[in-house]
Order: C-alpha cells, then structure tokens, then sequence
C-alpha cells in the first residue's frame, strides 16, 4: 500500500475499550470541555483553549495539517459510552524523514487509568508497520513522571533534557526528549 494512500483518512483504530477515529469540526465541543481545565493539560500548556471557538479553529489547523500530510489526528472515544475521553495525534509527521511526535491529551477523570497504554500499543504498531516510519518521538515536561515510566516501558530511550523550553507565567519547565526507532520496536516485539 502506498503511504498517499494510507493516510488520505485517518484510520480507526481500535483496543478492547476505546476506539481512535479521525478528529472532525463538530468535536470541539466536547473537547473543549476538557481541554479548557489547567489541570488536565498541566503538562501539556499553561494556556489552555479559552473559547469553543478556539478549539474549533484549534482543529481546524490539525486537519489543514492532515491535508498536507503533517499530521494525523485522532480523537479517543469509550466504546462503553461512546464519550470522548481524548486525543491523540502522530504531528511533526515526515513522511520523507519517516518520522513523527506523539501528541496525547486525555481527561483528567481517564487519566491514570491505562488509557494510554492500551492506546499507544496500537498507535506505535500503525505507525512502524503500517505507515513504516523509523521514528516516534515523545517529548515530555521534566516533572511528567507518568509518562516518562509510559514511554520506557515501550522501549523508547531518552535522549536528552531542553532546558526551559516552556514557561507557565510563574516558572520555566525543562522539556525531556525520549525516541523509540523501528529497529527498537520491532526487537521488542521478537522478545514478546
């Protein structure tokens, strides 16, 4: 399959209990909803959406992004529910570099729930078996000691500390960079 393709939609892609299907306008509203609480997106920005209308012109630059083939943005629903429960997306997306960033907001009330774990096998598995990239970078804050453990369980090793690449209005956070390559994921998945 060629790689024009592949990502000329956004796949869904499911686990046992969420379902990943392609960002749309009419989500902001329930993305909003979370996506407005500081606490929620403490390491991802001190400056959450402050409007409706900024989410929604949040998401429509993710799907211009898409469009060109920069990005590939998912929104995680309950398949109990069928609630949106977050987002997820591959951005930074070469396709020529074969690489990609991961980018994962999830509400506060599923976080520290192993959404993410249960997602990420998928999204790693789509992104190097799939799309073939040889690259996936998670970038993370310094104090994010949750992800930090998520991403070393998946094998991805850090490659070093940006210092004081975000300010929240108080303080400067150091941003630390971890990678996991296709070689990598694919002796991982030999070992299991």
């Amino acid at each position: 399959m060629s790689h024009e393709a592949v990502i000329t939609t956004v796949p869904v892609l499911e686990t046992d209990h969420y379902r990943l299907r392609g960002l749309r306008e009419d989500d902001a509203s329930e993305l909003f909803g979370f996506m407005r609480d500081k606490n929620t997106m403490k390491f991802i920005t001190p400056d959450p959406v402050k409007s409706e209308t900024d989410m929604w012109q949040e998401i429509q630059v993710q799907l211009e992004n898409f469009a060109k083939r920069k990005e590939l943005p998912w929104v995680i629903e309950d398949k109990d529910n069928g609630e949106v429960i977050g987002k997820f997306s591959l951005h930074k997306l070469s396709m020529w570099h074969k690489k990609a960033e991961l980018g994962v907001i999830i509400r506060e009330e599923y976080q520290k729930k192993g959404v993410v774990t249960e997602v990420l096998e998928q999204i790693l598995h789509y992104a190097f078996d799939t799309l073939e990239l040889n690259r996936i970078v998670g970038d993370i804050f310094a104090e994010n000691e949750g992800s930090e453990k998520l991403l070393k369980k998946y094998g991805f090793k850090e490659e070093g500390t940006m210092r004081q690449t975000d300010f929240d209005g108080k303080r400067y956070h150091d941003t630390v960079v971890f990678s996991l390559l296709k070689s990598e994921y694919d002796a991982l998945q030999e070992n299991r």
